[in-house]
């Protein structure tokens, strides 16, 4: 729910056009979501029913107005989609766009400069932390890979202990080769190398 619009007129946005999207913002916000940023595009010439971006910290919604403001189109990204965000200046404004994990793009043009760039501010935060995110599940993934593969390099080397003495020797010191590769390549944690390294040296 937004209850001050005074907070969303700081870099001069078309008092009218806000309060217009404020309207329809509350009525489509979900639970625990709040409005941080709301910039209002500004041609040259007059518009009726300028388009809109507003700034949630759940999302990035975009206003497109059509059939001469009588509907409006929207258009949602959740912060986890987001990419990548650019900043254009010109004469006429600035032309605000984001790109998505997904590969589609979005973009709002005359928009006045400082609100672009309050805009990109915000969006480049959660940029730094969306990319953090999906840096810690990637890790997380390549972990589990690197435990899948350890486990399976263990179970090859028990089951030719049995059958076969001089693969015996060879199999430990190539399972230790892979440990040290993974380790070096930051796929597993010292603690996990030491354990499994230790498991090794016991079967040698």
């Amino acid at each position: 729910m937004i209850n001050n619009l005074k907070n969303f007129l700081n870099e001069e946005q078309d008092p009218k056009a806000v309060e217009k999207v404020a309207d329809k913002l509350n009525s489509m916000m979900m639970t625990d979501e709040t409005v941080t940023y709301i910039a209002v595009q500004k041609k040259p010439a007059i518009t009726i029913a300028p388009e809109c971006i507003a700034l949630t910290n759940k999302r990035i919604i975009f206003f497109r107005s059509k059939n001469m403001g009588l509907s409006t189109e929207y258009e949602d990204i959740i912060w986890k989609d987001v990419l990548d965000s650019h900043l254009k200046e010109n004469i006429w404004g600035a032309e605000f766009k984001v790109q998505t994990v997904k590969g589609t793009e979005h973009m709002i043009d005359f928009l006045p400069k400082a609100q672009a760039r309050k805009l990109l501010a915000v969006v480049q935060e959660q940029e730094e932390v969306q990319k953090e995110v999906r840096r810690q599940l990637d890790l997380e993934d390549k972990r589990a890979s690197a435990n899948r593969l350890v486990v399976s390099a263990s179970s090859t080397n028990q089951s030719t202990e049995t059958s076969d003495d001089k693969q015996k020797h060879a199999d430990p010191v190539e399972t230790l080769q892979k440990l040290k590769t993974l380790l070096d390549n930051g796929l597993i944690l010292q603690e996990e190398y030491d354990a499994k390294k230790a498991e090794v040296l016991a079967r040698m």
